[in-house]
């Protein structure tokens, strides 16, 4: 069970069942192809692939290729990522990457290396990191 601060993050998804959970722990080399919600507290090396939400605890480490509707990172993220509607990088997550997502929402604390591209009804905004900042709030 889950107290404070973090909680409230991830019950932004709602009441959605974990469908996929990598476990801390776990290690996957490979890919896993889902239509609902993944959560990876463990290690994964490979791609992601969900028409659902995706959420990686903060002991969650992730090399790979993603493609989710939605995403919560509160973990570690090497890859690019395609997330449709909205992407949050928790206080504790970090991203090295590129993204393109309908929303980014990052926390203070987080950290983000790459490029962004956003879009909202066709629009396209891009955003090129250079230094790896720290986001701050």
């Amino acid at each position: 069970m889950m107290f404070g601060k973090k909680d409230s993050i991830i019950s932004s998804f709602g009441s959605t069942a974990m469908e996929t959970v990598v476990g801390k722990g776990t290690k996957i080399i490979g890919n896993i192809d889902a239509t609902g919600t993944i959560r990876v507290d463990g290690q994964l090396e490979g791609e992601i692939t969900t028409k659902g939400d995706l959420i990686i605890g903060e002991s969650g480490s992730v090399k790979a290729k993603i493609k989710a509707h939605s995403a919560i990172i509160s973990g570690t993220i090497n890859g690019n990522m395609e997330v449709a509607d909205k992407l949050e990088l928790a206080s504790t997550g970090k991203v090295y990457g590129d993204i393109k997502t309908g929303s980014l929402v990052i926390g203070e604390g987080a950290v983000f290396k790459g490029a962004c591209e956003m879009s909202r009804g066709g629009e396209v905004e891009k955003q090129k990191d250079t230094k790896g900042t720290i986001a701050k709030s």
